[in-house]
């Protein structure tokens, strides 16, 4: 064989391993490029679900439980801001009892919210560090993940939440990856949430007592039809007390009447704050409650 001859045949060699290199690496980005293309069906498919959801409920059940094969994650919480209790009650009226839902928390104060995101507002991935993310996961299970994704939830550039992700896969959420599925998803949840809180007010809005800020009349109608039958198919017991504020004529008459809606909101603070979980509070009608 030539010296020719061998030349062409290395050229010939090297130029089919850079071609099986090229196909390679071409079949390495079809497959990622299917994979990213299932996980944004997953992803839009559960954030259509999100959105068809009007009840806050029912959202936060749906954002906190999505089906494991959905996204394989193993671990997820979510903080709510809630400096005045207002998403709480609101979950509470409806029935949820939160010691239930270890994965649900909220922050009272916002400086402790936008602690967890000291230098930008972005989805923030990396290991696992309980001395800074222990709270946002405690409760949840008996295994800490090994990996976690942070994703801040804003509403008009104010943190108003942070849906928390882990994996016990200690390389399944890595600095450096793109975030773009989790930047976009945050938008999804952040908006579905202010969405359903917005509509929980309205909804309070017709349901309570402008002065007092507690339930009106027919929602304690409503309320109270429900709590008969529940009791009834539950063979339980059910007690419902009457309060009267005593000569409350004479204080309107010689006070006036803003002194009278002054007790009137005193004695609705005093009665909500002896009130348990599932206890409901109402004013029936004038000084009744």
């Amino acid at each position: 064989m030539t010296t020719t001859q061998i030349s062409t045949r290395k050229s010939g060699q090297r130029l089919q391993e850079e071609n099986n290199a090229l196909r390679q690496r071409l079949d390495t980005f079809l497959r990622q490029g299917k994979l990213n293309e299932e996980k944004q069906r997953r992803f839009q498919s559960f954030e259509l679900r999100l959105i068809g959801i009007d009840s806050l409920n029912e959202l936060l059940a749906a954002i906190l439980f999505p089906h494991y094969l959905t996204f394989k994650w193993d671990s997820i919480s979510l903080l709510l801001l809630d400096p005045e209790y207002e998403i709480r009650r609101i979950l509470q009226e409806a029935g949820s009892d939160l010691a239930d839902h270890p994965a649900l928390k909220f922050a009272a104060d916002r400086d402790n919210l936008e602690a967890i995101y000291p230098s930008m507002l972005f989805t923030s991935l990396g290991p696992y560090k309980p001395a800074q993310h222990h709270e946002l996961f405690a409760g949840i299970g008996e295994r800490a993940p090994a990996s976690i994704a942070l994703l801040p939830l804003l509403r008009c550039g104010k943190l108003i939440g942070s849906l928390n992700i882990g994996s016990f896969e200690s390389r399944r959420f890595e600095r450096g990856v793109r975030t773009d599925f989790f930047e976009h998803l945050a938008g999804v949840v952040a908006i579905c949430i202010e969405n359903a809180a917005n509509i929980e007010r309205l909804k309070c809005q017709g349901l309570s007592d402008p002065l007092t800020a507690v339930n009106n009349r027919r929602f304690f109608d409503q309320r109270l039809g429900e709590e008969i039958a529940s009791a009834c198919r539950d063979s339980q017991p059910l007690t419902c007390l009457l309060l009267d504020i005593d000569h409350f004529k004479q204080v309107n008459d010689r006070y006036g009447h803003q002194t009278g809606d002054q007790v009137l909101m005193t004695v609705a603070d005093l009665i909500r704050k002896q009130l348990r979980g599932n206890d409901v509070l109402a004013r029936y009608c004038g000084e009744e409650f």
